[in-house]
């Protein structure tokens, strides 16, 4: 029980097997560069991405609810988030806000596009928030991990 509490309270590192490599750069096992384009990107530059989506969603949810006190508008918003996210990962591999901010979904199994069936989970688990915010020693959320993705960097 101590070596199952232990690894979750110290970290994905100390799940690792001793003496196991876990890289001298993050993305360094999945064969990414340390920086640059192909770089896994930033936690910073993947919140920015999100908010700039989010806000966008948020100006097109107004266009159909066209009231800000509405109970309704968030639902909307998440509504048209989730589509937006599913229907662009799927046809360009990045959302309006990580193309904006310098970013593109791509798998780690070195295939040409992400596909609708992972864009779908993908996105379906970014909904409940919490796979994101728990990283590997890449730094990659659980959610890219299910999928088998990473959000890395174009520039």
């Amino acid at each position: 029980m101590g070596r199952i509490t232990g690894s979750w309270l110290s970290g994905p590192q100390a799940a690792l097997e001793d003496g196991a490599d876990v890289g001298d750069y993050r993305g360094e096992k999945l064969g990414l560069p340390e920086s640059g384009p192909g770089a896994l990107a930033s936690s910073w530059h993947r919140c920015l991405g999100l908010l700039v989506d989010w806000l966008m969603c948020g100006g097109v949810s107004l266009l159909f609810v066209q009231d800000l006190q509405s109970s309704s508008l968030s639902t909307v918003v998440l509504g048209v988030w989730f589509i937006v996210g599913v229907g662009t990962v799927t046809t360009f591999g990045f959302t309006p806000g990580q193309f904006l901010t310098g970013m593109r979904v791509a798998r780690v199994d070195g295939g040409e596009r992400v596909g609708f069936v992972r864009a779908l989970i993908r996105q379906a688990l970014i909904v409940f928030l919490v796979p994101p915010l728990i990283n590997d020693h890449d730094g990659r959320g659980m959610h890219d991990r299910a999928t088998g993705t990473a959000l890395i960097r174009t520039r």
